[in-house]
């Protein structure tokens, strides 16, 4: 998470460092409306809930969990709207753990993760900690977007 002091609203401005939730409000505005998004009431209310504890991997379904806990009435499906919007706009990163499951990212820099199985927690490899080799030539007419690699986890066996 971003520690830069300079200026009360940086991270937040910058559109990959959620603003912490003291400053919340008016800086997810600028954020979603730097981002190409309207401020609607929903989208503040679900930023400053994903953006509100620093960065984390939320499921749609636990993001619904912690509006329903603090009062945001929002539909499921308006959660995962919203969650795709953000990505869309680059204020998320999609991490798929399998064909099923899905996590949305507040640090949106290049990054891998580990996810534990079982336990359905997915969380940050240190930063240069994982070096990739050569990767294939793209096909034609195609170039490579970014390269995502999940390591999965489970707790060692006696």
């Amino acid at each position: 998470m971003s520690t830069d002091s300079a200026h009360p609203d940086t991270a937040a401005h910058h559109g990959h460092h959620g603003p912490s939730r003291r400053k919340a409000g008016g800086c997810v505005k600028t954020m979603l409306r730097s981002s190409g998004l309207r401020p609607t009431r929903q989208r503040v209310a679900l930023a400053e809930i994903l953006y509100g504890h620093g960065h984390r991997h939320l499921s749609a379904e636990q993001l619904h969990d912690e509006a329903q806990a603090a009062d945001v009435p929002v539909s499921l499906a308006t959660i995962y709207n919203t969650l795709h919007q953000f990505t869309e706009a680059g204020l998320l990163r999609e991490v798929a753990v399998d064909g099923t499951k899905t996590y949305f990212d507040t640090n949106v820099d290049d990054h891998h993760h580990f996810y534990v199985e079982g336990a359905n927690e997915v969380f940050d490899i240190p930063g240069t900690a994982v070096t990739l080799g050569k990767l294939p030539e793209p096909p034609e007419g195609m170039e490579i977007v970014r390269v995502d690699v999940v390591v999965r986890l489970r707790p060692k066996q006696a």
